[in-house]
């Protein structure tokens, strides 16, 4: 098997949440994410699913006993995505429901960048490249 092309060059974040399908919905209406892949456990849960966001492939699935979900001490991982225009999905998404963390702003470091908290617990920082 060949890997795919969308896995060979990466990392790939796999998200735990209470209430995958949610999860989706949610980050198709506030991040314009489109589903990939889904795997339906016997009980409706999610066992493992794929998104794309903006053009990143994030997997997702429903907590259970071998994984958890953030908790009230927050998360450990932040997910990173490059945006054409992180101003407008910064608004798409606090409309949607994420709870701003940072507007966006101008960088040092040669990039717009803002940073969201999603209703299921993970951070995102979205960021567009700007002249540094």
């Amino acid at each position: 098997m060949e890997i795919p092309e969308h896995y060979r060059y990466s990392v790939i974040p796999h998200a735990i949440v209470d209430g995958a399908a949610d999860a989706i919905k949610f980050y198709a209406e506030a991040f314009g994410a489109s589903e990939l892949f889904r795997l339906d456990g016997e009980d409706g849960r999610i066992v493992h699913a794929e998104i794309s966001v903006q053009g990143s492939t994030l997997m997702l699935g429903d907590a259970d006993a071998s994984f958890v979900p953030p908790g009230v001490g927050g998360t450990s991982v932040i997910l990173h995505v490059y945006v054409p225009d992180v101003d407008a999905l910064t608004d798409r998404a606090a409309s949607a429901g994420a709870e701003l963390l940072a507007a966006p702003a101008d960088m040092p470091y040669g990039a717009r960048q803002s940073m969201l908290r999603d209703p299921f617990g993970h951070v995102w920082i979205f960021l567009t490249p700007i002249a540094a």
